[in-house]
């Protein structure tokens, strides 16, 4: 073994390591301590006392010294991490200088895991300045993580990396704070700036139309905080999405939040069908919840009678469609379940939560008009909207107390403080449409301080959960 508990002889010897360590890291411009405030003589004598100092000697000298514990800096809580269960850390990992890139470090770091198994930590948690390469290297070559970045009080002007792992292979993931994808600009000429100034989304795009909240789609896939996609994340852990998935080739859910400024192209999604047939890819079944709705607003959804195949060309031919679309009033927390092959168009003044099949297939009937990024008018898609569109008004549907449920999705609007269980069978989306406050882990004591306008992912196994805080809504969605 290297490492040995740290005794009270073994006090000065300390003192002068991480004297000498510290100046060493200045000279190569490394200000991650500072001898005599951090670390200092008291933390050392705390350590020693507590038993949690373990020491490298040669002779009466101690070459390395690292505190091993389960305590955590504040400053870690604003830290979206992946691993939870009983998390450990180690503080003041420390070489002498004369004893660096030999090796000792990746021993002790071995040893060090072995230690907080021990002691039942089942993830380990630590940070170091972003500049100290020879860290960063070193813990990211035993398999640590970065999942975010930190800021101390005391060292404000200090930017740090906070870095896990997994210690043991039951380890519970934690609930992820997703970062969307976005769709704006040129491309989506009817978008607004609601999501930004509203939802507090930030985007360099404008307009700002969609943000996709939670994607595994080649499209606009969601991301994890260290830049990582969602998809790499359910590749690595294949059973947080639950067994209810299992039947499913690919993540079924996508979700967005969309801004409709102006109107939205007359559309319609194909079936599964002919779009794995016509497109390779799945079609799309989606739903819409408003969120905000203008006087007066308005969407179309499906038609007022059915129409012929005939009746249906001619009049995208003749621009007389609209005289037979469902127009239909809508207003905030309104709900619409749109099967594949439904006609639909979000027109201007409304802002939806869409929860839908994860596809990308859309099918333009008519579009005002307008002209795409090229400069060109937007490509329609006549013969396939032909193909696939139910010429027939909506039918009324039975979620059986849900907002919508289908094979893909389930999805509840639930407001207030709630308690909840995220079981093996499916994984838990979030969607914070008001308010804010905090999520919690049962289990765990977890916590997470939620917002309006993020999107939370529970991975199947999480247990059961807390949501409290002020003026709360979100939108539920499990398979």
């Amino acid at each position: 073994m290297l490492l040995t508990r740290g005794l009270t002889s073994d006090f000065d010897s300390v003192c002068a390591l991480y004297a000498r360590v510290t100046s060493a890291m200045h000279e190569k411009g490394i200000a991650q301590w500072n001898w005599g405030m951090y670390p200092n003589a008291d933390q050392i004598h705390k350590s020693i006392d507590a038993g949690t100092l373990y020491v490298v000697r040669e002779g009466n000298t101690v070459v390395a010294a690292v505190t091993l514990d389960s305590t955590f800096e504040p400053a870690y809580d604003a830290v979206n991490w992946l691993f939870g269960g009983k998390p450990g850390t180690f503080h003041r990992l420390c070489i002498a200088p004369e004893k660096q890139r030999q090796g000792l470090g990746r021993g002790m770091m071995g040893e060090m895991l072995a230690i907080l198994r021990s002691q039942g930590c089942t993830a380990l948690r630590c940070d170091t300045l972003v500049n100290n390469s020879a860290a960063l290297t070193l813990y990211q070559k035993i398999g640590m993580r970065i999942a975010g970045h930190i800021r101390y009080a005391s060292l404000p002007d200090l930017r740090f990396a906070a870095l896990e792992m997994r210690l043991t292979n039951d380890c519970p993931l934690l609930p992820l704070k997703m970062h969307p994808a976005f769709r704006g600009g040129k491309l989506t000429p009817w978008g607004g700036e609601k999501l930004r100034t509203e939802y507090g989304i930030q985007s360099e795009l404008h307009p700002l139309s969609e943000a996709w909240m939670l994607s595994c789609h080649p499209d606009g896939p969601s991301y994890l905080p260290d830049g990582s996609t969602f998809q790499q994340y359910i590749n690595t852990h294949p059973g947080c999405l639950g067994t209810h998935c299992e039947k499913f080739s690919e993540f079924p859910v996508l979700a967005k939040l969309i801004d409709a400024k102006k109107d939205l192209s007359i559309q319609v999604h194909p079936s599964n069908e002919y779009a794995l047939e016509h497109e390779h890819q799945y079609g799309k079944t989606e739903m819409w919840y408003v969120l905000e709705a203008e006087p007066g607003a308005s969407l179309y959804y499906g038609f007022t009678h059915e129409i012929s195949k005939e009746e249906f060309e001619r009049r995208i031919q003749d621009n007389t469609l609209t005289d037979v679309l469902n127009a239909v009033p809508v207003h905030k927390g309104d709900c619409f379940f749109i099967p594949s092959g439904t006609l639909h168009a979000i027109r201007k003044g409304i802002v939806v939560a869409e929860i839908q099949q994860n596809s990308n297939v859309t099918y333009r009937i008519y579009d005002y008009g307008r002209l795409g990024a090229d400069g060109k008018p937007r490509q329609l898609h006549i013969p396939q909207a032909l193909d696939v569109t139910l010429r027939e008004p909506p039918k009324a549907q039975d979620f059986h107390g849900h907002l919508a449920q289908c094979d893909y999705f389930t999805v509840d609007a639930v407001e207030g403080d709630f308690e909840d269980v995220c079981d093996e069978t499916s994984f838990t989306s979030l969607l914070v449409l008001e308010g804010k406050g905090t999520l919690t882990e049962t289990a765990t004591g977890e916590s997470l301080p939620i917002r309006k306008g993020q999107s939370l992912f529970l991975p199947a196994g999480t247990g059961a959960y807390t949501v409290t805080g002020t003026d709360l809504k979100c939108l539920r969605t499990r398979v």
